[in-house]
């Protein structure tokens, strides 16, 4: 696997163990408690998650085909484009600012830690078999549209990358609600 790719895979694994530990450690009872009102419980984070992966993953399938259709072979390098870098950058913990979400992406029912659990690395084995296929693919020369906001255009393989800073952004929130 491209050395790139392989390091995205290796973060969504990481995230996977992250959110493990998370759950291994923290009373059912306190996964649904917000710490602050302003704040998500842990369970509303990784409801969130699961909610963005869900939008991303038929992006990342048409995606993944634009580029079967281009052809050619994969840069030795793959490139974030400059809206891709800045949100990959701004993304990853710690959190040096608050953001809001769309409502679509805010969570609404959390689930209890097993069901969360559960879909989470449904979700994550669905994004390694994306992140597998994309091996060998130009990925930087095709555009995913955020599904966060309208015309808000990246390369594929910036939206690969940031998922993962994403994923360690909102287990880091989940982290702090739960005292960890």
């Amino acid at each position: 696997m491209h050395p790139q790719l392989a390091a995205i895979a290796a973060e969504l694994r990481d995230a996977r163990a992250r959110l493990h530990r998370l759950v291994a450690t923290v009373p059912g009872g306190a996964w649904n408690v917000r710490r602050h009102p302003d704040r998500w419980s842990a369970a509303e984070c990784v409801e969130h998650l699961n909610l963005t992966t869900r939008a991303f993953l038929p992006l990342l399938d048409a995606a993944l085909d634009g580029a079967r259709r281009l052809g050619g072979p994969a840069p030795r390098r793959y490139r974030r484009d400059p809206l891709g870098w800045l949100l990959w950058r701004a993304m990853g913990p710690p959190i040096r600012f608050r953001t809001r979400t769309t409502a679509a992406f805010v969570p609404t029912a959390p689930a209890e830690p097993a069901e969360s659990l559960a879909d989470f690395d449904h979700l994550q084995d669905e994004l390694l078999r994306r992140v597998a296929a994309a091996d060998g693919l130009p990925i930087d020369r095709v555009r995913v549209e955020s599904p966060f906001g309208a015309g808000a255009r990246y390369n594929a393989f910036s939206a690969l990358s940031i998922l993962p800073r994403h994923q360690h952004r909102h287990l880091w929130q989940a982290e702090q609600a739960n005292g960890r």
